[in-house]
């Protein structure tokens, strides 16, 4: 058997998400229809995390084997045949049976894309967040910093998670403004369900002058969820990828991002 892993971009918007689900359209369900039909054999995935309902992805990665054999190139252009245009192959690597696309993962970076303006966008409907009142960015980057480390987020994990425990290592989170656009950026071992857009709906607390700088720490600290902000909405979370281990040879397309995609 042949094992090979792709990296994958997709407009979440009309997804139920990433995994397969029985009743609705998921990513993972377009793609391995997709494959099998190139492959000309049943194909299963395996994704390096989970997206919700409406997350976008810049470069997803997921592994399969197959006993097929074809070109690195025949396999993305047939895919991206059969995909809708809301889903796209970038590359396909093939790898050992070492790798893993969720347990080789060395760190998930996801960003959320916020704008901050009087009105809502045409261009970026369901692709960002809208946030009408001023936000300091310096208030939500110093905030923020209270999160870097390994804690206990179960204030920040959605009532429905169900992850075993709630420690989870946040290696890095920067908050960065390019005009009307803010940018937060969040770097992790794993996370939990809703966690990355329940640290977001806690910054805009910060942000807005709703809440002090010292507040989000003491919500860490009091590991209770009805503490924190909102859930902020799925519409502006993209999973820019995994890191993996530079012997498996998997493309890094994340700094390759076109300007004008505000990312």
């Amino acid at each position: 058997m042949n094992r090979f892993v792709l990296a994958i971009e997709y407009d979440g918007t009309a997804y139920s998400g990433w995994q397969r689900q029985d009743h609705s359209t998921t990513i993972q369900q377009q793609l391995e229809i997709a494959l099998s039909k190139v492959a000309d054999e049943e194909v299963t995935l395996l994704a390096s995390g989970r997206t919700d309902a409406g997350v976008h992805a810049w470069q997803q990665c997921a592994h399969f084997e197959t006993a097929a054999q074809r070109d690195l190139k025949a396999w993305v252009l047939g895919v991206n045949a059969q995909l809708p245009p809301d889903i796209s192959i970038r590359s396909v690597t093939p790898v050992d049976d070492r790798f893993h696309a969720r347990y080789s993962t060395i760190d998930r970076t996801y960003r959320y894309l916020i704008l901050n303006r009087s009105s809502r966008s045409a261009l970026l409907y369901r692709r960002a967040a809208v946030f009408y009142q001023p936000l300091s960015v310096e208030l939500m980057q110093r905030a923020a910093q209270c999160l870097v480390g390994e804690h206990d987020f179960s204030s920040f994990r959605a009532a429905g998670c169900q992850a075993k425990h709630a420690r989870r290592e946040i290696k890095s989170i920067g908050v960065t403004r390019q005009g009307v656009q803010i940018q937060v950026q969040i770097v992790g071992n794993a996370f939990l369900h809703n966690m990355i857009r329940i640290i977001v709906g806690s910054l805009l607390r910060v942000g807005s002058g709703q809440e002090s700088v010292d507040w989000l720490a003491q919500v860490l600290v009091a590991r209770d969820r009805k503490l924190a902000g909102a859930t902020a909405v799925a519409a502006g979370l993209y999973f820019m990828g995994p890191t993996y281990a530079a012997e498996f040879g998997i493309p890094d397309w994340r700094e390759s991002l076109p300007a004008g995609l505000g990312l």
